[in-house]
Formats: structure tokens, C-alpha cells, sequence
């Protein structure tokens, strides 16, 4: 057996996700990892020693790291993703530049987080790899950035898009989001689950609600515009039971090893927005009885996390089109893996794992408890994953490619673990990012925390009955 590692995770470490990771380590037999918070990163003020290895994790449940991030007095405001991406992003890079003259090694490669935390540049890298996405008239670094009301009123109008998502271009948790359709003729309506509030600030809220006057909908838009923009073409959903579904799965070191139904009857399928987790057995089912293959679906979303190959594990949301015959990539999550008490995908070599566990058995294969079943990592018992004839109709054509998907070729995971830690980054571009000033905080805020929902309360979200409650914002990836 090797040395045990001696492991650190960056991220909030009264959260859910480092307790996740912490109860997974010593599920295997490893040592807890030393935990150490974004805002010490954020102030300079973290230290490594050499050996460590570093897992960084979101910052989005700490709110001290918020107020970091994006400077704003209150974490349920919309407002602000513009200026947390690019501290954000900034902190990454000089987070790996410490890690490497520490004589550390990061577990993933902090450069990927530009692209994975810019939907713009995350739908281009897919959409460029031949990954099935919705159309995008922003998609990519050449497209036209999105100023206001006007701009996407343009751009839908001039590619024949009636119905489309506007997100911001650095959100997550679909804070921000706007489902927005049109008739054509002028009249438009908005579905979203933003609030606005007194001066025109805006607010994430647990209600989905409807806007159906123009001069509403534009002053939202025109509000998040400066932080960035990101329109495409809603798809048509899947239904199950009556309501939309999409997936969420997780990959690791290439392999899809947990997967998750979300269903809704807004266009919204996030789990605190009133989502509820649908029937993963009914959906394969749905799948093969259209003429396809399970395989397929997760055959999309192995391609779409090789786009990303210095980033350990990524959660994919999957969107099956109507009669469950073809798909495309919504997003790829660079934390999309906080989906409690969710064990892996028979086959996957993750069963009987969650999501910090199949992570730890495929980057320490050594350590994984006593078992038969491989790690997904290992692949050595286990057939590669086979897909069908490129011209069925399992998944949403790629523009260039009309009659199918492209067949599906599975990165290379030939060694135990995929691919070594990130170890010493060249030299990174510097930043031009503002430098952090703390905001003041002496006078209370006029909101009240934020409060996670409760897991048992009804799922679904009827009618979009309000329920009253605000939530936080950006960089948590949850589903």
C-alpha cells in the first residue's frame, strides 16, 4: 500500500461539501484532510507545505467568501456574478502559483475555471468539441456580448428564436435565469425566479415566478447585463409524471458514475427552486423504448467533461429533448457534484459510493475500502462503454452533423487514475481584475439569511406558488 497522502481542501469548512468529503476520506481509510477557508485564500494569508495535495471546492457556501467575491450587502442580490468571476478566477491562479512554489500539487487545473464558470466560453469549448448544445447566438470568446434589453431583443429576433434562456454568464443555482418566450408579434413573458426589489435591485427568491410586461422584463435584463450575458434556444423538455425532467450526472476521471432525474413544471428544474428528483429507472426505460440507449445519454456526457481534462470530476446537466430521443448539454458544473445520499450507476465502478467517495477511489485506487468492484477509475474489469450506430436518433445533432450524434470516444483512463494531479503551472497571465476592497458592513442588511430549504417539504412547485423565502447566490452548483 502507498504512503497515505496528506490532503487539503479548500472551500468552507463548516459546509456540506468539505463534511461530505471529510466523512468519505475516512470511509476509505485516509486521514481527514486539513481544510482551509476562501477567505484565507482570498486574503493571502493561506499557507502549504510540501507534499499537500489540494482539492479546491466551491466557495459558494460561505458567505463571508461572498462578500469577498462580489461586494455586495446582502448574498441573496443577483447582482455582482461579474465581479465574483473575475476575483474569483484571479484567486484560482494565484492559489496555484502558491501551491506550486509550496511544493504542492493541485488535484485539478485552476485554469479550467475561466471556462467552466463563463457560459459563453463553456458552450463555445462544447459546442467547438462536437458536444451536442442548444443553439447559442453568444456562444464562444468572437460572439457579441449582450448589453442590455435591446441586445437580446436583437439577436432572438435576427436568429428566429422565440423561445430562449437568458442566464447570467457567471451564475450557477439558476439565479439570475430567465426562461423568456415571445409570440412573435411583440408580446413577450419571462419565467424566473428573480425578485425585484425596491431601486431596481434584484433579489434570488425560492418562488418561481412570471413577468409578462416588457418594461419589466427589459429592466431585469438591463440589470444583469453588465455582469454578462449568455442567451440560447430553450429546448423542449422530456416530461415524466407531467413534468419537465433533465439530468444531472456526475462524471470522474472521465467515467459517469452517478446520475440524478430533476423534474419541475417550471422551466426551472433546480432542486430549491421546487424541483423534485424524478425516476431514474422510468427514464432509462423512456429512453430505450424511443429506440435508444442508456449508454448513449452518458456517452454525451463523458464527451462533454473530456473537454475538460485537467478538471477531476464535473457534473453535467443532460437535457433529453421531447420522447426522450436526443440530448444535449446544458452546462458543465465545475462543483456539480453536492447530491447527498446519491450512490454510483450500477457498472460505473462507483457503487455503493456518493459522489466524494467515487472521487477518492479513483484518485487513491489503493485506498478504496476492501471491495470487488472497481474504482471508476479502474477500468481493468470492466468492458468499455459501447454506443450504437451514430445515425440513431439518441442524441441532438450537432449543427455541422444532422443526421446524429458523433460517435462517442472515451478519453483514455488506461492508468489507474486517469492522469496525475496538476503539479506546477507556468507562468499565468496576470489579472486585471479589481483589487479587493472589504465592503462595509456596519449597517445591518435588510433581508433576512439565507435559509436552505427543507428536504422534506412537498415537491414540485404548483401554480408557482410563492413560497416567501430569498436564497443565496452564485457558485454553488446545486441542482
Amino acid at each position: 500500500m502507498s504512503a497515505r497522502p496528506c490532503l487539503v481542501v479548500v472551500g468552507d469548512p463548516a459546509g456540506r461539501r468539505v463534511a461530505f468529503f471529510q466523512d468519505a476520506l475516512r470511509a476509505a481509510g485516509l486521514p481527514e484532510a486539513r481544510a482551509v477557508s476562501w477567505p484565507e485564500v482570498l486574503r493571502g494569508t493561506a499557507r502549504f507545505a510540501a507534499g499537500e495535495i489540494v482539492r479546491l471546492d466551491s466557495p459558494g457556501e460561505d458567505p463571508e467568501a461572498d462578500r469577498l467575491l462580489r461586494g455586495v450587502d446582502d448574498p441573496s442580490r443577483v447582482e455582482g456574478t461579474g465581479r465574483w468571476y473575475e476575483r474569483f478566477i484571479a484567486a484560482a491562479a494565484d492559489l496555484g502559483r502558491t501551491v506550486a512554489a509550496s511544493g504542492a500539487s493541485l488535484v485539478d487545473d485552476p485554469a479550467e475555471l475561466a471556462v467552466l464558470f463563463d457560459k459563453r466560453l463553456g458552450h463555445g469549448l462544447l459546442d467547438t468539441a462536437g458536444v451536442p448544445v442548444p443553439e447559442s447566438p453568444t456562444s464562444g470568446p468572437g460572439a457579441p456580448a449582450v448589453r442590455g434589453w435591446a441586445d437580446v431583443r436583437e439577436l432572438t429576433a435576427r436568429s428566429g428564436l422565440r423561445r430562449v434562456f437568458v442566464k447570467p454568464a457567471h451564475g450557477s443555482s439558476a439565479s439570475g435565469v430567465l426562461a423568456l418566450e415571445t409570440n412573435g408579434a411583440g408580446r413577450f413573458q419571462a419565467t424566473t425566479s428573480v425578485e425585484r426589489g425596491p431601486g431596481g435591485r434584484l433579489f434570488n427568491s425560492l418562488r418561481v415566478r412570471r413577468y409578462a410586461r416588457e418594461e419589466e422584463i427589459a429592466a431585469i435584463v438591463d440589470a444583469l447585463a453588465p455582469d454578462g450575458l449568455h442567451v440560447e434556444r430553450w429546448l423542449p423538455k422530456a416530461a415524466q409524471d407531467g413534468r419537465a425532467a433533465d439530468l444531472r450526472v456526475v462524471v470522474v476521471d472521465g467515467r459517469a458514475t452517478h446520475a440524478v432525474v430533476r423534474t419541475s413544471r417550471s422551466p426551472m428544474t433546480n432542486l430549491h427552486l421546487g424541483g423534485a428528483r424524478g425516476d431514474l429507472a422510468a427514464a432509462r426505460a423512456a429512453i430505450e423504448a424511443a429506440g435508444g440507449r442508456w449508454e448513449d445519454a452518458l456517452g454525451v456526457c463523458e464527451r462533454a467533461a473530456a473537454a475538460f481534462p485537467g478538471t477531476r470530476c464535473v457534473g453535467v446537466d443532460l437535457l433529453p429533448g421531447a420522447g426522450w430521443r436526443r440530448f444535449a448539454v446544458g452546462e458543465v458544473n465545475a462543483f456539480g457534484d453536492l447530491l447527498p445520499h446519491l450512490t454510483g450507476l450500477p457498472g460505473s465502478g462507483a457503487e455503493g459510493l456518493d459522489t466524494y467517495g467515487a472521487q477518492i477511489a479513483a484518485q487513491f485506487p489503493d485506498h478504496r475500502l476492501a471491495r470487488e468492484t472497481p474504482g471508476p477509475g479502474d477500468r481493468s474489469a470492466r468492458p468499455p462503454r459501447e454506443t450504437q450506430d451514430p445515425g440513431a436518433p439518441t442524441g441532438l445533432p450537432h449543427p455541422s452533423a444532422p443526421t446524429g450524434l458523433p460517435p462517442h470516444a472515451a478519453p483514455d483512463r488506461s492508468t489507474p487514475t486517469g492522469r496525475q494531479p496538476y503539479e506546477a503551472p507556468g507562468p499565468v497571465a496576470p489579472s486585471d481584475h479589481p483589487p479587493y476592497e472589504a465592503p462595509d458592513r456596519s449597517t445591518p442588511t435588510d433581508h433576512p439569511p439565507h435559509k436552505t430549504p427543507d428536504p422534506g417539504t412537498p415537491t414540485g412547485l404548483p401554480s408557482h406558488v410563492a413560497t416567501g423565502s430569498r436564497t443565496r447566490t452564485t457558485g454553488t452548483s446545486t441542482t
